[in-house]
Parts: C-alpha cells; sequence; structure tokens
C-alpha cells in the first residue's frame, strides 16, 4: 500500500481497519500517484489507541482517518478532498487547516447500500408554482421537469422508487455559482451535466453524481423568470441527513432545487432506465383513469424500503448486464 504513515501520531494499522476504509485509502492513496508523481498520501490519524477523540469517534472503529499529501502543501488539499470523494469515501470534510478527515460507513449500513435518493429537504415545484419537499409528495402530484425539447413541463409524480425516512444518508452536495441552487443526491444517482457552458437540451449526458466534477454545468431554472439555463460547479462535497426520497414522474426526470435531474440510478443509463420503467409508467397511467384505482387513493401510504419493481430490475440486470455498468455504490 502506498502509503505514508507519520509514526509521530495515531496509526493507521491496515489489519485492524474496517474493509471498506482500508479498500478506500487503497484507491485514493493510487489517485494521489497519479494526480502528483512523487507525492504520496499520508495519513496523521487512524486508529486511536491513546483517546485523542470523542468516545463517539470513528477513529476507535477503525473507520476514520486523517489525511494529508505527503508534501503536506495545503494548495493541494482541495483536490486531495475531491479524489477522497472519488474514491468512495462515505464523509469528506475539511476538519482543519492542517488535514482533511474522511471516513466511512460500516459494512452492513443500510446507508451504503441506498441506490439513487434526494434528501427529504430537496424542493420541487408544482405546476401551480407553489414548492414543497420531496417527502411530501404524494402519487399523483404534477412537479415540473425539462421534456427533450428542452421545455419547461409538468409531470406527475407517480411512486416512489425508494423511501426512507429514518435513515441517516450522505448526499454528494453540488453547488453551483448560484448559491440559491444547490442539488443534494446519492452518489449513485443520475443528474444531467454538460463540460461546456451551453443552455442546449442535447449536450446535457446523464453521469452519476459520484462522477460529476467541479467546473462542468447542470440545467437550472432561474427563480423569478423560470428560464432555463447552465450554471457551473463550483463546489463538491458530502454531507449527511435523515430521509432519504426517490420519485419516480411520468417523464422520467424531475427538476429538484430548480436543477434537473433524473429519477433513475445505479445504472450509468439514463434511457434504458426510462425504458425498463415503461410498464410501471403504463399501469400507474391507466389506473389513474379510474377513481378506486388512483395512485393518490392505492400509493399515498407507500411503505418505506425500496419498491418492488426497482428490486426486480436491479436483481435482473445483474444476470445480464456486465457489473462493470452498476455504481460500486
Amino acid at each position: 500500500m502506498q502509503v505514508l504513515v507519520d509514526a509521530r501520531r495515531t496509526l493507521f494499522y491496515p489489519e485492524i481497519y474496517d474493509s471498506r476504509c482500508k479498500d478506500k485509502v487503497n484507491s485514493l492513496a493510487i489517485s494521489v500517484m497519479n494526480q502528483w508523481p512523487g507525492v504520496k498520501l499520508r495519513v496523521t490519524e487512524g486508529w486511536d489507541e491513546d483517546g485523542h477523540h470523542s468516545k463517539e469517534s470513528l477513529h476507535y472503529e477503525g473507520r476514520a482517518v486523517d489525511i494529508t499529501t505527503s508534501d503536506r502543501d495545503r494548495t493541494k488539499y482541495g483536490m486531495l478532498a475531491r479524489l477522497a470523494v472519488e474514491a468512495g469515501f462515505d464523509w469528506v470534510y475539511y476538519e482543519s487547516k492542517a488535514h482533511i478527515h474522511c471516513s466511512v460507513k460500516s459494512d452492513n449500513s443500510l446507508a451504503t447500500k441506498t441506490g439513487g435518493c434526494f434528501p427529504s429537504k430537496a424542493m420541487v415545484t408544482l405546476e401551480n408554482g407553489k414548492t414543497r419537499a420531496v417527502s411530501e409528495l404524494n402519487p399523483g402530484d404534477r412537479v415540473l421537469t425539462v421534456n427533450a425539447a428542452g421545455q419547461v413541463v409538468p409531470s406527475q409524480v407517480l411512486l416512489f422508487l425508494d423511501k426512507e425516512e429514518q435513515l441517516r444518508i450522505s448526499f454528494t452536495v453540488l453547488e453551483t455559482e448560484d448559491s440559491r441552487q444547490r442539488l443534494e443526491l446519492t452518489a449513485a444517482h443520475l443528474i444531467f451535466v454538460s463540460d461546456n457552458n451551453t443552455d442546449r437540451m442535447e449536450n446535457f449526458r446523464p453521469i452519476f453524481a459520484s462522477r460529476v466534477r467541479t467546473g462542468q454545468f447542470v440545467l437550472v431554472r432561474e427563480i423569478g423568470s423560470g428560464q432555463l439555463r447552465s450554471s457551473r460547479i463550483k463546489a463538491i462535497y458530502v454531507e449527511e441527513y435523515i430521509g432519504a426520497y426517490a420519485p419516480l414522474t411520468s417523464h422520467g426526470t424531475l427538476l429538484v432545487n430548480n436543477v434537473l435531474a433524473s429519477c433513475y440510478a445505479m445504472i450509468e443509463k439514463h434511457h434504458w432506465a426510462h425504458l425498463a420503467f415503461a410498464p410501471l409508467r403504463l399501469f400507474h397511467s391507466l389506473t389513474s383513469l379510474l377513481p378506486v384505482l388512483h395512485p393518490r387513493h392505492c400509493n399515498a401510504t407507500q411503505e418505506n424500503g425500496i419498491h418492488w419493481y426497482s428490486k426486480f430490475l436491479y436483481n435482473l440486470g445483474e444476470k445480464v448486464l456486465d457489473r462493470e455498468m452498476f455504481h460500486s455504490l
């Protein structure tokens, strides 16, 4: 393992560390060497044997490390944090000016197995112009999205592909140059990005949130005018929230916090996912015509967890598709 351990401080012992944390450190060490030839990843804090941290610290569980680069060049720490996020750490932040703190959830944590969702506080805009938190949406609500022609249109909420009211989840935060338009979504969720400053819908492609880079652009709906424009991503980091929701609309997309996102996750093929969910969308379109089976009556109390159809498609996909096509979570 190409990791420089600071022997004067608490140490990183690979043999007693959580397997996920050890894997992420290995991956990050390789990324650091590729990014800066001759520079190594430096672990300044690992397993705490001397009680330097609070009782709840993950340093006592082998799930946290504090890191710098071997040359201790603080101008590199911004990129180092981004590389840590890309390596798959669940929590990355500047604990002090001297180092970056990284940690992972336990191997059996449900949060690490959650696919694509938005936090409960994420806001959508209804057809009548009012805003509502995704946690308060009901099947049958009509929310704003963007169609293939780049027009803002209403789209019916059919159901929740995933719903976790009490689970603590790690979300990738995409902060745009407009502070009022930032988006939090899970790493495996699809978001439409462009490498260029363009407002043309066809130039935006769906990628995993974990693969988004600063300097890329997302499509946003301006507050007030309602016009669509691209907005540059200026920062990417990770935050944790309680609750996660993944509404499915008839268009397969929706505007969350006025940023265009896909309803799908886990596989980086939005059109494939939209086609795969066509039978489910058709079923709900037909039942909406019958008052007794209207979605507001049969799904408003949808239970927590991943929808059965999503589970079915994932299990089927594992059998017929290359595993590398799926997000690693």
